[in-house]
């Protein structure tokens, strides 16, 4: 395995700045999370901070137990107890076999910022993942992306889901998730790895109830040795954790409401495009109705209603649902920063670039619960390159910076012209303006003897084009039967490391780099030190 780092072109403004410290992102953070001295100074800020360690260790525990969690997990869920220990905490929903590769990412940078920082700083540090179980977009973790050939394919689970339950409310339909599974791997190659990993999915999937069940199972199997903590944020367990938590949000709702939205306006007008949109009287809570999951508002009279006002609450109803149910609450993408917050002593968040832009709007959220936000680090980010694309790559003078960043499309139209000796679209174009050239004397006459003429003889060039035209397509389209067998060679360099043209870690699934080389690369990369300050690495397996 090389592990190679590059510069990304195409990042947005907000994360370039804020890579590059810039002052007018950074004063929107508590923390520079560049600087050496971060880390220390909040560290010694944390010492103060009251932590309800004795129940969430407890809920973390039974939470874990459902999973199977391997025992390395159960060690650091212990050494929360020490009140000294602090987290590196990061997370996302519960995708499909973990979902895109992203999440895999992450999950090695949590645990890669961990191992360091408890070095440095010679206290518990302990990895978490946060898994979203309480978001209830079910079409976005129903599928995963797979290679097939040359081609990116959507394989998606046939199961319907019509309400909008929270994913870790969503029972699994075991006899249509078994079928996906298996066409899975029919379509994957098989190799020494293959009957094991399927034997493995099937027994997750067997024991599992929900999604987020599922997701868990797979992850211990892929970190079984890591330590890292997983966290089901729908967890009722978690629920009573929370529970003092949900008044300190409901009182300070107006607050936190009116800051976000106002430092969302300042982040615009420095021309920052934040992924988030707010209103002054949102109230960043859910409540959960049966299998519908309420996004709350606040009206006039500041009762707390629905978007649709299929409920209607008082502040003191409200606070008595906090208060006696929790479980029928869960927070927003504004508010689960905070409530994460205030369960956990965070040294740092991991995020992606996304999650970034989104955070940079809610400072006056932990201003207003009377906290500091957390250091928030950009994730690690990897491509993976195998062997025989690598092969390929050489093959044709491709680097891998240039592939991540620009893809492989126009290379391969230029390669494809150029395998015409002259130049199809050159002759073309040259015919193109000679017949222009010569015929305008015969339009000059037109013209001057009737003006419909003059139309006529324009009419007259566009087909005597349209013709060149259609003879250029179909040299062009026997050029690329003569060369279908090197333009798919480019469209797999294309789609390994710029699907849909963009990262790979947006898109590709895990599941065919484990069949073909084990847990080895996964393993190898969370054992690594990689730097933060890089933008991206290319791996080559």
């Amino acid at each position: 395995m090389q592990i190679t780092p590059i510069t990304l072109q195409k990042q947005n403004p907000l994360i370039d700045d804020y890579r590059k410290q810039h002052p007018s992102i950074m004063e929107h953070f508590d923390y520079d999370p560049y600087l050496a001295t971060t880390y220390r100074t909040r560290a010694q800020a944390l010492q103060n901070k009251p932590i309800d360690r004795e129940h969430l260790t407890e809920t973390l525990i039974s939470m874990n137990k459902r999973w199977d969690a391997p025992e390395a997990t159960y060690g650091n869920i212990k050494r929360l107890k020490n009140d000294e220990s602090v987290v590196v905490i990061g997370g996302q929903q519960a995708g499909l076999l973990t979902g895109p590769m992203y999440t895999i990412n992450k999950m090695i940078s949590i645990i890669q910022f961990a191992r360091k920082q408890e070095s440095e700083l010679q206290i518990p540090v302990v990895p978490v993942f946060w898994m979203a179980g309480e978001d209830h977009d079910f079409d976005e973790i129903n599928h995963i992306y797979l290679p097939e050939k040359s081609r990116i394919k959507k394989h998606k689970l046939p199961q319907q889901v019509t309400d909008k339950r929270s994913v870790s409310d969503i029972l699994i339909d075991k006899s249509a998730a078994c079928r996906w599974v298996d066409t899975l791997f029919e379509q994957l190659t098989e190799t020494e790895h293959t009957k094991g990993l399927y034997r493995t999915i099937q027994d997750c999937l067997h024991y599992a109830s929900t999604y987020v069940d599922f997701f868990a199972r797979v992850i211990y199997q892929l970190f079984d040795d890591e330590g890292i903590v997983l966290v089901d944020s729908a967890d009722s367990g978690l629920r009573e954790v929370e529970r003092e938590h949900f008044t300190t949000l409901i009182e300070k709702q107006e607050e936190i409401s009116s800051g976000v939205h106002a430092a969302l306006q300042r982040l615009n007008q420095k021309g920052y495009a934040v992924s988030l949109d707010t209103e002054p009287d949102d109230a960043h809570l859910f409540y959960h109705d049966g299998n519908s999951r309420i996004l709350l508002s606040r009206d006039d009279e500041g009762n707390w209603i629905g978007k649709q006002r299929e409920v209607l609450l008082t502040t003191g109803e409200l606070m008595k649902i906090a208060q006696n149910n929790p479980a029928l609450l869960s927070n927003n993408v504004v508010t689960r920063p905070v409530m994460q917050e205030c369960l956990f002593p965070t040294l740092a968040f991991i995020g992606g670039p996304g999650e970034v832009g989104y955070w940079s709007a809610l400072k006056p959220a932990f201003q207003a619960a009377n906290m500091e936000m957390p250091p928030v680090l950009p994730r690690l980010s990897f491509t993976f390159i195998e062997r025989h694309v690598e092969k390929l790559m050489h093959k044709y003078g491709i680097k891998g910076e240039d592939a991540i960043n620009h893809g492989a499309e126009a290379i391969k139209i230029r390669w494809l012209a150029s395998q015409s000796a002259p130049p199809v679209k050159q002759i073309a174009s040259e015919i193109r303006q000679a017949v222009d050239n010569a015929h305008q004397p015969l339009r000059d006459i037109a013209r001057e003897t009737r003006s419909d003429l003059g139309e006529l003889a324009d009419k007259n060039l566009y087909y005597l084009n349209e013709q060149i035209e259609y003879l250029e397509d179909r040299i062009t389209k026997t050029l690329k039967e003569n060369n279908d067998s090197q333009l798919r060679e480019f469209d797999l360099i294309h789609n390994t490391v710029c699907p849909k043209n963009g990262l790979q870690e947006r898109i590709w699934n895990p599941l065919h780099w484990i069949n073909d080389y084990g847990l080895y690369f996964i393993k190898a990369l969370a054992s690594q030190t990689c730097s933060f300050e890089e933008d991206h690495y290319v791996v080559y397996l």
